[in-house]
């Protein structure tokens, strides 16, 4: 078994399991399995990067697909919740549209300024992430929207904010920058001349 194939086998778990999670939800109701197959693709989407990582194949191509299965998986998602929760999306319109104005900006600054999206894999993803995976629970699991959706809206609008600034700030498309301090820091170091 070639072990180098394992971190896009996860990244493509993920892309196969998003589609399922739409067709539970699409008589209105989702089952046990829903929740079952998300943990699985949030867990892939948490060790797909470790492990690619730790056997040293973690580029730009694998970053990319990494994040078109995110995209992927939480449209999915998304519309499962808008079939089967609609009232809740719809009271809690406000965050919600806080999030996907956010997110929408940060498409057009970053196919604007680089023709592709951006692949920064920042903190502020990865908190965006666990409160995602939270508030997801707590609806699809106990119906449940609130504190946790709030929560995530924020969240998720917090880290648009800085990644577009990243973009602004990068000179060139760069993937895996943790934070804007590394964006400002990988900016000094491709602006200032080499001397010899």
């Amino acid at each position: 078994m070639n072990l180098t194939l394992i971190p896009s086998g996860l990244v493509l778990f993920r892309f196969l399991i998003s589609p399922f999670l739409l067709l539970d939800a699409l008589d209105g109701k989702t089952s046990i399995w829903f929740i079952v197959g998300f943990i699985a693709a949030f867990l892939s989407d948490i060790f797909d990067g470790i492990i690619a990582r730790r056997l040293g194949v973690s580029n730009a191509q694998l970053r990319q697909a990494d994040s078109w299965a995110d995209v992927c998986l939480f449209s999915c998602i998304f519309v499962s919740a808008w079939i089967v929760y609609q009232n809740i999306l719809v009271t809690y319109s406000v965050p919600l549209l806080m999030i996907v104005f956010a997110q929408l900006l940060w498409w057009v600054v970053n196919l604007v300024k680089y023709g592709k999206p951006a692949s920064y894999h920042t903190y502020s993803a990865k908190f965006w992430g666990i409160t995602l995976f939270i508030a997801i629970i707590a609806l699809f699991g106990f119906d449940y929207a609130g504190v946790t959706l709030w929560l995530t809206c924020i969240a998720g609008t917090i880290h648009s904010v800085e990644e577009i600034a990243m973009t602004l700030i990068l000179p060139v498309w760069t993937h895996d920058v943790l934070s804007i301090f590394h964006a400002l820091n990988i900016r000094q170091e491709l602006l200032t001349p080499i001397t010899k």
